[in-house]
């Protein structure tokens, strides 16, 4: 069976439930000094909480999306995010009327739980839709890579690999390396442009809040 197949017999297969965790990842930019960004997945009754933050010296930032989930889909109810370079920044709210689509953390956790059951190969890509922090509409294809396995400095695991490439910008591309069993944790990702790595991110912890750790 090729790779394409194995994607293909997954179509229809019943998403995965997400499960509370805390991981950190090394984020390595071109011309930036490194950061620790710190992700959390948190169950809150009726809905989820991610929340994405990093700091270094000159600059700090965070993203955090509440969200719904049903078995078939993902539904953003609120995102804020904020930023601040050289002690200079903004802050964004999206409201659920303001999101027609998700938000791009909702989207992130959505696509890593989605890749592998709707077919989506190099061939014959899909296409997946969010808006940004101001609430412009995002447009990306990706497809579902062979299965992997990532080795990172927080161990070895397998990993549903999935590229991510921009509609409008088809040079640049997105891999990410995402643990088949965890929803919304990253393994590994890079971001290419040009055929130049720009970014790196690796997990370094990772702490399962509850249950076993993958």
């Amino acid at each position: 069976m090729t790779a394409s197949d194995t994607v293909l017999a997954n179509e229809g297969a019943s998403l995965t439930a997400p499960q509370p965790f805390e991981a950190q990842y090394r984020l390595e930019i071109r011309g930036w000094p490194g950061a620790t960004i710190t992700h959390t997945l948190t169950n809150e009754g009726s809905h989820w909480l991610s929340d994405m933050s990093f700091s270094i010296a000159v600059a700090r930032g965070q993203e955090r999306s509440r969200f719904s989930i049903d078995d078939g889909s993902t539904h953003s109810l609120l995102y804020n995010s904020s930023y601040s370079l050289f002690g200079v920044g903004d802050s964004y709210q999206l409201n659920e009327g303001d999101i027609h689509s998700v938000d791009r953390q909702a989207a992130l956790f959505d696509l890593s739980r989605r890749a592998g059951t709707e077919g989506c190969i190099e061939s014959s890509p899909c296409d997946i839709s969010f808006v940004d922090h101001r609430g412009r509409d995002e447009n990306f294809q990706y497809y579902v890579n062979a299965p992997t396995t990532a080795r990172v400095p927080a161990g070895e695991f397998d990993a549903k690999q999935v590229t991510l490439i921009d509609a409008e910008k088809p040079d640049r591309h997105l891999l990410i390396n995402f643990h088949p069993e965890w929803p919304g944790l990253i393994l590994s990702a890079e971001y290419q442009k040009e055929g130049q790595r720009q970014t790196t991110l690796t997990m370094t912890q990772f702490n399962p809040a509850g249950g076993n750790a993958p």
